[in-house]
């Protein structure tokens, strides 16, 4: 899942309190909230980053690759000969 930053919305501590599963749910569609006390920021309430995958299972890339467009590797050599000068 990806998240797209909203802007931040403030709401008062009291507002977390009293809305804590609507304010849960929006944050989990990416929503950021500067919750304040007395009207005095106190905590940020954002979703939390998920690091990137460094593997891919082989199993995942060849479906990837299988449901990309074929290449001829004949038409692509013919394409590139054609295109880049062969004395390079």
């Amino acid at each position: 899942m990806f998240y797209t930053h909203l802007v931040t919305k403030t709401i008062a501590q009291r507002e977390l309190r009293n809305d804590n599963a609507r304010v849960i749910d929006e944050v989990v569609s990416g929503q950021t909230f500067l919750v304040t006390r007395n009207g005095v920021p106190v905590a940020e309430l954002r979703p939390v980053q998920r690091p990137r995958r460094r593997f891919v299972p082989k199993v995942e890339l060849q479906a990837l690759t299988a449901a990309g467009p074929h290449l001829d590797a004949a038409m692509f050599r013919a394409d590139l000969d054609r295109i880049v000068d062969p004395s390079l």
